[in-house]
């Protein structure tokens, strides 16, 4: 998913996309295509969006990175539920993992998280990290002690087990993808609807992510030296 717009990035989003920003140097989007191929994933749908041609014109055929990309555009920021339901019409098969391009991942976990959620069965999967820490912007995760999901948007202000923008999606969430409430039409509706339908949403916990959400993140993530003491 790489459509948004990154409001909270401006100026800088007003040149380009988020997910061409760099952390430790690196494309945002460039990092990731490349742990999705260590992964194993051959064939990536890319939502694009706002600035579209310079997020394409980066990634290309996805040759660059060992992979098939192919694009979708989703026109207006009608969320995430709506960017891979525009996704799977555009040809993304099932089960699929669906990931944020404006996220990085600790090297291994992606593949961690593919496998975890391939050999368990389940109708779907969502990662949760501690690090950032729950909060407005990730909400935190219920689990219960079996692993099961049953909260996607938990109310309790202890739970420190955050969303990190990584799903694992099977045909028993995807056909909820249809009957979300928006817009905005969220993913986190989707699962929450198929959970309560009786289907079997796992939890799993990956390390630590990082994100730009702010100018100043920019600074933070490319330029060590220069943190605050």
């Amino acid at each position: 998913m790489a459509a948004g717009e990154g409001m909270r990035l401006r100026p800088l989003t007003e040149t380009w996309p988020k997910p061409v920003l760099p952390i430790d140097g690196r494309p945002v989007i460039a990092t990731l295509l490349r742990e999705l191929r260590s992964a194993g994933v051959d064939r990536v749908t890319v939502v694009s969006g706002h600035l579209a041609e310079v997020l394409e014109q980066l990634v290309g055929d996805g040759s660059g990175f060992g992979l098939q990309v192919v694009y979708v555009r989703q026109p207006r920021a009608d969320g995430s539920a709506d960017a891979v339901r525009r996704a799977l019409g555009g040809g993304a098969a099932m089960p699929a993992l669906v990931v944020a391009a404006d996220t990085v991942y600790r090297p291994g976990d992606i593949g961690r998280f593919e496998a975890g959620f391939a050999s368990s069965g389940a109708d779907g999967a969502i990662a949760v990290r501690t690090d950032p820490p729950a909060g407005p912007e990730r909400p935190p995760v219920r689990i219960e002690r079996d692993g099961t999901v049953s909260l996607v948007v938990d109310d309790d202000p202890g739970n420190a087990l955050g969303s990190a923008a990584l799903w694992g999606l099977g045909p028993a969430v995807a056909r909820e993808l249809e009957r979300v409430p928006g817009p905005p039409y969220e993913l986190a509706a989707a699962y929450q609807r198929a959970i309560d339908a009786g289907g079997h949403v796992i939890g799993l916990e990956i390390g630590p992510t990082r994100d730009l959400t702010r100018p100043l993140d920019l600074i933070r993530e490319n330029f060590s030296y220069l943190r605050e003491t």
